[in-house]
């Protein structure tokens, strides 16, 4: 697998100057400074921001801004996996309806449940999560055909990396049905079922210049999800799937005894 692909001169100086980590620690600790507050609507949420947490959002790639005439205040529309992130795990902002009721975590947990558009949310959020928590810029993949795509720094200055697939023990144990109803174990999806799946994403992943990171969301007993604390107790495996290129293994060796050239063509 090769490393990442930079936009252009210098890019890669510019994120090695600026780690994604440090900006994720700065917007922490101004969200936190500034007692912020985002509104809840519909399947997203509106953050209002200063000119320097409107700097860090757009670096730490987390919702898009919103223009408005209003240039002292500025708003950011978050999806729900991004508000929650902020809110759950970092804890660095809270959520409010619109009459300015701050909901908790466990209730915007059954709010965004009830919503998401995502057929289990738990699995995908931790999925999320887990990759945010290792400083990835994580976007979504609809362009691509999956889930997410995983950046190494801000998409202005380095391609996405991986494609990414969300998996879960139903799917990883093919205990679904073919119709894409869920049994109870898993996310309500038959993706990767046969080897022509497979041949599908890699070929789709490959012509993009992507690898494919397969996350399996082990829920380890976890059986409900009434609340967050459900997150604990699931771990998630990574798997990087990619076609074998038998040119990448070719190797010609000399035969000194004879004098003849031997090649391996495996």
């Amino acid at each position: 697998m090769g490393g990442p692909r930079w936009k252009g001169k210098g890019s890669e100086a510019k994120a090695l100057e600026i780690p994604m980590s440090k900006t994720i620690s700065d917007l922490q600790s101004s969200l936190i400074k500034s007692n912020s507050s985002g509104i809840l609507s519909g399947s997203s949420v509106l953050l209002a921001t200063n000119p320097d947490q409107t700097d860090l959002l757009n670096q730490a790639c987390f919702g898009r801004p919103i223009i408005t005439i209003d240039k002292d205040k500025q708003w950011f529309e978050l999806t729900l996996e991004e508000a929650f992130y902020l809110s759950f795990s970092l804890n660095c902002i809270k959520i409010v309806t619109g009459d300015n009721v701050i909901k908790t975590n466990n209730e915007l947990w059954d709010y965004i449940n009830m919503t998401s558009k995502r057929v289990s949310f738990p699995d995908f959020f931790k999925a999320y999560s887990h990759l945010r928590a290792k400083n990835w810029v994580v976007r979504s993949g609809c362009q691509y055909g999956v889930d997410f795509v995983a950046y190494c720094h801000h998409p202005s200055l380095v391609h996405s990396q991986y494609s990414v697939l969300v998996f879960s023990e139903g799917n990883r144990n093919r205990n679904q049905n073919w119709n894409g109803n869920e049994d109870g174990n898993g996310i309500g999806n038959d993706r990767l079922r046969v080897w022509s799946d497979f041949q599908c994403m890699l070929r789709l992943s490959g012509s993009v210049a992507k690898t494919l990171l397969i996350l399996y969301v082990n829920k380890n007993g976890e059986n409900g999800v009434d609340s967050p604390c459900c997150l604990g107790n699931y771990s998630v495996e990574e798997r990087t799937i990619t076609r074998w290129n038998p040119e990448s293994f070719r190797e010609d060796q000399e035969n000194v005894e004879n004098g003849t050239k031997l090649v391996n063509l495996l």
